[in-house]
């Protein structure tokens, strides 16, 4: 049970006055920043220019990984390129300078990292792509993780082969998509034990079609909205188990030119053993693809009540989670959007139904001056409740000028679930200070039973803060080895049941937030219990697993049985 000052105070965050009123945590739980001491020296370079491409304030992804299998979380940010100003006809951004490579950072036994990048054959610049997003998953089941980088002008998929290398094999695997590429993840969606690939993808841009908008003043021009652009299709790529996909993004459905995707999610949000999709649109409905378990899907954004808010209206959708923030056994659904339309919290009813509880649950009130990106549901403090991370930062970088009370910086987020509501806590300098917060990816760092965060902020050097204080509380890790189904376990549905009685629902899931992709591993806060009394563990393949009497401060290895 966490201790409370009870007080109230105005705090300034990020150029902006808020009044917190009541509860304020005590500091048992901080997040430090390490980026420095843990040799992490990676920034975003997104090649401003005063033509204010779009491309340019969009990026860009982290991924959180083990590629080595030796136990320790490795790092991979996604970076940008060289783009002129102005940027001519028909010429591509410009990789060749290694301040634009991607890179990847291999953590070392004494939590430090070395950039790795060169040696694993990641850098991005043979492809020559401006970099946005990436995905993690293990798609030949062979046991070593693989990294799909997404792009503006196509994507880049890396085998990799087990020796610290990684080798594009793109063209053979017929996943280059091509267009403007933001966030993808893989899942199994007709659980056959081979994760597919689902890739989101944004608007018809090119440099040649960006247009002025903002003032016709020196120092007011600013990015397009995406109702400029017309929208393009999704991608949904089928494994065929040789190392090859197929795109079966008609066939299945998902081929709708009317979204214009950045986030997305993946959760089974009615039960019935089938994975389905989330994909946060901006400025249009937001998709809700309901898998109808022959390899096809429906479109039910709408009609389940996530397409929009309560009025009715689209809003900036950015990035996704697609998680049981209440502990009822129904996945819910939380997007980030702009400032003045508040995050969007929609509930899971249970019925193949959301409400949207975005005021109720005190996310409207604690978001509405805020424009948030990659975002996660987690339990900071293992008290059993899955809080709320939000990068933030708004998407013009001449915000300012136009509205004085709104802020292009803006801090991190974090939001305390009180038994399923919403309060606003401050964790020490890090959530005071502004960034141009982006990508993020959620993962235990140092492998001491709380969950740490790496952020990608655009056009600045990225931040890793560790947790310091959740592993207070008691905790269960659960890492899940498929055997019948994919070897990632990803789309395994989890329920923990605490020594004390406390219930908690998970989903095996490495797309989270924006453009990023974070650890396969399972962490479950338990408070004071010691045991969990039941895991229970349902693999995509259908098979039942119960492990009880499971101790605490510990990671399950689950592998699923041959049944």
């Amino acid at each position: 049970m966490r201790r409370c000052l009870e007080l109230s105070r105005w705090v300034m965050v990020g150029g902006i006055l808020f009044f917190l009123l009541g509860a304020t945590p005590t500091p048992d739980v901080q997040f430090t920043d390490i980026t420095q001491a843990a040799g992490i020296d990676f920034k975003n370079e997104n090649s401003a220019t005063s033509n204010k491409y779009l491309v340019e304030t969009m990026g860009g992804g982290v991924a959180l990984l083990d590629y080595d299998n030796d136990g320790r979380l490795d790092v991979f940010f996604v970076n940008g390129a060289k783009i002129d100003d102005p940027m001519p006809d028909g010429k591509a951004p410009d990789k060749s300078n290694e301040k634009f490579w991607n890179r990847f950072y291999h953590q070392n036994a004494d939590g430090t990292f070395t950039d790795v990048t060169e040696k694993a054959g990641l850098t991005g610049m043979s492809q020559n792509y401006y970099g946005m997003g990436v995905a993690v998953g293990d798609y030949d089941n062979d046991g070593f993780e693989d990294i799909y980088v997404t792009n503006y002008g196509g994507n880049t998929l890396y085998h990799n082969n087990g020796d610290g290398t990684f080798t594009d094999v793109t063209k053979k695997a017929g996943v280059g998509a091509g267009g403007w590429s933001a966030s993808a993840g893989f899942f199994d969606y007709d659980n056959d034990g081979k994760l597919d690939l689902f890739v989101t993808r944004y608007v018809d841009w090119t440099f040649k079609k960006n247009g002025y908008c903002g003032e016709h003043r020196p120092g007011y021009r600013a990015y397009c909205h995406p109702d400029n652009y017309e929208g393009v299709t999704n991608i949904l790529y089928h494994n065929n188990g040789d190392g090859t996909f197929t795109d079966v993004s008609r066939k299945a459905g998902i081929a709708s030119p009317n979204g214009k995707g950045l986030g997305v999610s993946f959760a089974d949000y009615d039960g019935d053993g089938f994975t389905d999709i989330f994909v946060a649109n901006d400025s249009v409905q937001c998709f809700l693809y309901h898998n109808n378990g022959n390899g096809t899907f429906s479109e039910v954004g709408l009609l389940a009540g996530v397409g929009y808010n309560e009025d009715g209206k689209a809003f900036a959708g950015m990035g996704a989670d697609f998680t049981d923030f209440d502990n009822d056994g129904n996945p819910d659904v939380v997007v980030t959007d702009l400032s003045n339309e508040r995050y969007m919290l929609f509930r899971n009813n249970g019925d193949g139904s959301f409400r949207d509880i975005t005021n109720s649950s005190g996310i409207g009130s604690a978001t509405l001056s805020f424009s948030g990106w990659s975002a996660h549901l987690f339990d900071y403090d293992n008290d059993g409740w899955k809080d709320l991370f939000v990068a933030q930062g708004h998407v013009m970088d001449t915000i300012e000028r136009t509205a004085p009370n709104l802020k292009y910086m803006q801090p991190p987020l974090l939001l305390r679930n009180e038994s399923g509501h919403f309060k606003r806590v401050l964790l020490g300098p890090a959530f005071q200070t502004d960034w141009a917060g982006r990508g993020a990816a959620f993962g235990d760092l140092d492998n001491d039973g709380d969950v740490d965060i790496v952020i990608s902020n655009v056009g600045q050097k990225a931040v890793v803060l560790r947790n310091d204080g959740g592993s207070r509380n008691h905790w269960l890790g659960i890492e899940t080895i498929g055997k019948k189904s994919n070897r990632d376990g990803i789309g395994s549905r989890v329920k923990v049941v605490s020594a004390s009685g406390q219930t908690q629902y998970f989903t095996v899931n490495t797309a989270v937030g924006y453009l990023s992709a974070s650890d396969k591993r399972l962490l479950v806060g338990l408070g004071s219990d010691r045991t969990a009394k039941l895991v229970e563990i349902r693999w995509p393949s259908g098979i039942l697993q119960k492990f009880e009497n499971v101790n605490a401060n510990q990671v399950l290895k689950a592998t699923e049985p041959n049944q």
